[in-house]
């Protein structure tokens, strides 16, 4: 038996526990494929489907097995879990292999004389909350930064509703010397958001996204919005794993109090918007893609607008060789907050306000190519 197995987990964990098969790192040199793909869930952990699929002497040998984990599991506990699910489907092909006359097996029939009706009641209501904080120190001669951060979030996630809240604090302090002149950079942030989202079919999604927001750097003195939103995913959502193509569209209106004057005149001012955002997502066994599409533009002036592409991709081109694009354009045509007059060079070398700009753009490329022994199963991790 020849293993290849793709999966965002501890790998060499799996090579060191499972010596009964060959594990080789090129999946057209395997006689059984699994893949693994994970998402988080709404215990705060991740759900993993694994899929199995023979080729050669286990064609038509397949299976599918899923594994769940909570916030509460240590990495330990979530590989050991995997590890339990992963041999559990490696089973039928054992008993396909050379191996069948030496797989002894247990069926634990402890409380299976009868059977119990069970209440259980979940006293958090399948809620997830989670609170952090980080602080940050760094000093040189003639440099010192100071920076926080803390936050609060929860998750209530079901099969018909997800309700999201999420608030944040930030503030980070520079001080810079030079030639006996001093530089400061002060920046603020607070932000809450909090959203209803309705499952209203396979297909099918609405839901209401509200936010306040105070930002020194966006010349924002206080904002509000209130977005309702409706979303049709071309696949069925219980593929999400595997592949999903999604349009969401949102409408509503948001209200900015400045800081300082904008550029074109206002201290204050509501408006009233609406995006159409198209996400693809595919996992399969010659790469990976996702794209995320999002468009934007004022109901009252259509001038003012913003388009973005966000898109990577990973390609498994033959033996050894993959390939990786990720790249980021940003059309930026709707910055009514930016502050007028002229920004002063601390405010452009300190970032310590937007600037105006057009655009924004980045693009990277990898390429990687393994040769060699491909069926080594030894695990040494020593130095």
């Amino acid at each position: 038996m020849r293993l290849f197995v793709d999966c965002n987990c501890d790998k060499n964990y799996l090579r060191q526990e499972i010596q009964y098969v060959g594990h080789v790192r090129d999946q057209s040199q395997a006689n059984i494929i699994l893949f693994i793909y994970d998402i988080a869930n709404g215990s705060g952990g991740r759900k993993y489907n694994l899929e199995f699929e023979g080729k050669d002497d286990y064609k038509n040998i397949f299976g599918k097995l899923s594994y769940d984990t909570t916030a509460n599991m240590t990495s330990d506990e979530v590989r050991k879990g995997l590890l339990e699910k992963v041999q559990s489907g490696l089973l039928k092909y054992v008993l396909e292999s050379g191996l069948a006359d030496q797989v002894t097996y247990t069926v634990m029939s402890d409380g299976m004389a009868e059977v119990q009706e069970v209440d259980f009641t979940d006293p958090w209501n399948n809620w997830i909350f989670e609170v952090f904080a980080s602080a940050e120190l760094d000093k040189e001669t003639s440099r010192r930064e100071f920076e926080y951060r803390a936050g609060f979030e929860s998750d209530h996630v079901t099969e018909k509703w997800r309700i999201r809240t999420d608030l944040g604090l930030f503030q980070s302090n520079s001080e810079y010397e030079r030639n006996g002149e001093t530089f400061t950079s002060e920046r603020y942030r607070y932000s809450g958001n909090g959203s209803i989202v309705r499952s209203l079919s396979d297909h099918w999604s609405t839901g209401i996204f509200v936010g306040a927001r105070h930002d020194t750097f966006t010349n924002l003195d206080f904002r509000y919005y209130f977005e309702p939103a409706l979303e049709y995913n071309i696949f069925p959502y219980r593929e999400v794993l595997r592949r999903e193509i999604t349009l969401a569209y949102k409408i509503g209106y948001f209200h900015n109090n400045y800081i300082d004057q904008t550029i074109f005149g206002k201290v204050e001012e509501g408006i009233f918007s609406h995006s159409l955002n198209v996400q693809v997502r595919y996992r399969q066994p010659w790469g990976n893609i996702s794209a995320q599409l999002l468009g934007s533009t004022f109901l009252s002036d259509f001038s003012k607008n913003r388009m973005q592409l966000n898109s990577s991709l990973s390609i498994r081109v033959f033996k050894g060789l993959s390939v990786r694009f990720s790249g980021r354009f940003e059309i930026i045509r709707d910055q009514i907050n930016l502050p007028g007059g002229d920004a002063s060079i601390e405010d452009v070398l300190l970032q310590q306000k937007q600037i105006a700009t057009d655009f924004e753009l980045g693009f990277s490329v990898g390429l990687s190519y393994t040769f060699g022994s491909a069926f080594n199963n030894i695990i040494n991790t020593r130095l």
